[in-house]
């Protein structure tokens, strides 16, 4: 029976941990262990909170692992339960070579992306802003540069316009999963990592999203704008400022029909057609807004957020 040491922080991963749990009932390998982040303080008492991942390997029963660093220490409390191959989704970390000299056949990991487009740690949303009508899911080997390993199984996925980076993702850790429980049966079976590919092209890279990079330029168009309203939900959110205030739009789509609006200011709320949305008007094209939230309130449908906001149509966001 292989043995497998899982790495990996957010619900995404958990999502990830979760199908290859089930997939362990009829494959030949076994999660024994959980690598993952150190708790983090969260709410208003900042209460010590273990990642997704942690809080449900420990549900499980699973031995967990949450170190500051990959060190020595570390290594040899992992050494403990003499793990077989590593598997890694959205832990965060690089691996040394002293630590992947754990794992007998070394480590594999699930990359959201077209390798080598889009390597690095927002792979999701990046396919999303640039509104690519594919992506995919590959599984490759751990190398000691980022997401450089050799690929060792790919699936394509269609995209079709509506995906958020939170739909996607959790799509691409579920599917991933199956992929991942392929390859460790193949482990199992042969003894050995299966050849892989080495990737081919010219590699991109994607950086970490903060929230800077939601604030909303009413100057774009509205299939840009649309697009990042989709790529960054539901964090960090696409934002504006609502007379100064935090205003942050949580679904949207490119209004369709036309609208006189020359002589107004881009950012301007135009409208609010009841069968339709909030229209505001942007560099090129009108933004049909769906969902809103303002600062410490709930994410409103745009209905009931007229319905407390009849003063909302004629406001210039910024």
């Amino acid at each position: 029976m292989l043995k497998v040491l899982f790495a990996g922080s957010p619900q995404a991963a958990k999502i990830t941990l979760e199908k290859l749990l089930e997939c362990a009932k009829e494959c030949d390998y076994q999660i024994v262990g959980v690598l993952s982040n150190p708790p983090s303080a969260k709410g208003r008492h900042k209460e010590l909170t273990p990642t997704p991942v942690a809080e449900f390997a420990m549900q499980n029963n699973i031995p967990v692992f949450t170190p500051e660093h990959l060190d020595s220490a570390c290594r040899e409390e992992i050494s403990q339960i003499n793990p077989d191959v590593l598997v890694c989704f959205a832990y965060g970390h690089i691996f040394g070579p002293k630590f992947m000299s754990l794992f007998k056949f070394g480590g594999i990991n699930l990359h959201p992306s077209f390798l080598p487009k889009y390597r690095g740690c927002t792979p999701v949303p990046a396919a999303i802003l640039n509104r690519d009508s594919q992506t995919a899911i590959t599984v490759q080997t751990i190398s000691q540069k980022m997401d450089e390993g050799e690929l060792l199984t790919q699936e394509i996925v269609e995209l079709n316009g509506t995906e958020t980076g939170e739909s996607l993702l959790n799509y691409c850790a579920d599917a991933g999963a199956d992929l991942i429980s392929i390859v460790l049966d193949q482990i199992a079976m042969e003894q050995k990592v299966p050849a892989g590919m080495p990737q081919v092209g010219t590699p991109s890279y994607t950086k970490i999203i903060t929230k800077e990079d939601g604030k909303i330029n009413w100057d774009d168009s509205a299939l840009k704008i649309e697009a990042m309203v989709r790529a960054f939900f539901p964090s960090p959110s696409a934002w504006c400022l609502e007379n100064d205030l935090p205003l942050k739009i949580n679904s949207s789509c490119v209004y369709k029909g036309t609208y006189e609006c020359e002589d107004k200011p881009n950012g301007t709320v135009l409208d609010f057609i009841k069968a339709e949305g909030i229209l505001i008007k942007t560099g090129d094209g009108i933004l049909c807004v769906k969902e809103l939230q303002r600062q410490g309130k709930k994410s409103m449908f745009y209905k009931d957020f007229m319905n407390g906001a009849r003063d909302f149509v004629g406001t210039v966001l910024k």
